[in-house]
């Protein structure tokens, strides 16, 4: 099974503030490429209290970032015409759609699955059930990682 696992972490409400990408390339059940990236957010110093204690990244940290529109090349490859897995899709896609929008960008043609959906939890307690050892819960590569893995226990 090929797919692209996925994860963002945002600086504050709106979508397409994206400070964090973590993507899992699997191809035949295998890890064969990882990205964590940190991003520069539009208006980057409008990153709340409330996102900076989920994931601990500060405007500092993403001042000299890439902004999503000079790191989407680099993923577009990993998410055009591929299966994308999130947990909680819902959220992570829509991160990507406005981003891509805000950004003037099109958007891909991909499938996407979502592991919440087919476990019916949160990541930590999905994780737990499955003996998938998820360290540093909110960092998107990490959460992206602990996703494909969830994702490869149901074939």
């Amino acid at each position: 099974m090929d797919f692209t696992a996925i994860d963002f972490e945002t600086a504050n409400y709106k979508p397409f503030s994206i400070c964090q990408i973590g993507l899992v390339r699997i191809e035949k059940g295998e890890i064969v490429k990882e990205m964590e990236l940190l991003v520069r957010p539009p208006n980057n110093y409008y990153i709340t209290r409330f996102t900076n204690e989920i994931h601990g990244i500060s405007p500092k940290d993403t001042a000299s970032s890439a902004t999503f529109a000079e790191i989407w090349p680099s993923m577009l490859p990993f998410i055009e015409n591929q299966l994308v897995v999130a947990h909680n899709a819902r959220f992570d896609m829509s991160c990507l759609k406005h981003a891509l929008a805000f950004y003037e960008l099109e958007v891909p043609h991909f499938e996407t699955k979502c592991t919440y959906r087919m476990y019916g939890k949160g990541l930590v307690k999905s994780c737990a059930e499955q003996n998938i050892v998820l360290d540093n819960h909110h960092n998107a590569l990490a959460d992206a990682r602990a996703c494909a893995q969830l994702f490869l226990k149901t074939f």
